[in-house]
């Protein structure tokens, strides 16, 4: 795989992908928390799928849930008293990424999962434990920007083979437009839900 790794990640890639679909659960779940592999779920996913096309689905769905259950795994975390860590590591774009995920939430959290490198995903993950973004609406933010990412990468490693990865990158718009059409029914959802809040207790 075309990234350098430290001995030990390369060593953890390695066995991953050795045990096919529980290591794609492995290397996402890792990658999402306290680790990072930088694409390499995405190309042992295309490498899997390439290899095996049947088992596709299986392949991105334990992708996804890795890495959502890994992004839970950070949420509590940082939920548990990060913030001084958080504005240590986000720096000046601390106050810029809080404000973001408290006044979009779903919406948010939604855009930021889908944006590619180097957007510093985490960051948003960790913001959204430490100021109290809504578990249920952080967690289903991330399970569909996953689902749309990793079935995505699956459908184009079937149809394409080793060319998905650079279909991607020649097709920034196509894949641009399908986002937004996504966000957008997205924010639609959320607004139903939200405007069915509650009513606080006096």
């Amino acid at each position: 795989m075309p990234f350098q790794l430290n001995t030990w990640k390369q060593k953890i890639v390695g066995f991953a992908g050795a045990l096919g679909a529980p290591g794609l659960f492995l290397i996402s779940f890792l990658d999402s928390s306290v680790l990072t592999f930088p694409v390499i779920n995405d190309l042992l996913l295309i490498e899997l799928s390439i290899e095996h096309p049947a088992r596709m689905p299986l392949y991105a769905l334990m992708a996804a849930t890795g890495s959502v259950l890994g992004c839970v795994l950070l949420y509590f975390i940082a939920r548990k008293g990060g913030e001084a860590f958080f504005h240590k590591k986000a720096g000046h774009r601390a106050a810029a990424i809080r404000h973001w995920v408290e006044e979009n939430g779903f919406v948010g959290m939604l855009i930021a999962a889908l944006l590619p490198p180097p957007t510093p995903f985490k960051f948003f993950v960790f913001a959204a434990g430490v100021f109290e973004v809504p578990l249920w609406s952080y967690t289903s933010a991330i399970t569909l920007a996953r689902i749309i990412r990793y079935f995505g990468i699956g459908y184009l490693a079937v149809r394409y083979g080793n060319d998905a990865l650079p279909y991607l990158k020649n097709h920034k718009l196509e894949a641009t437009v399908v986002i937004v059409i996504f966000i957008l029914l997205s924010y639609g959802v959320s607004r139903v839900i939200l405007r069915h809040k509650p009513e606080q207790s006096a």
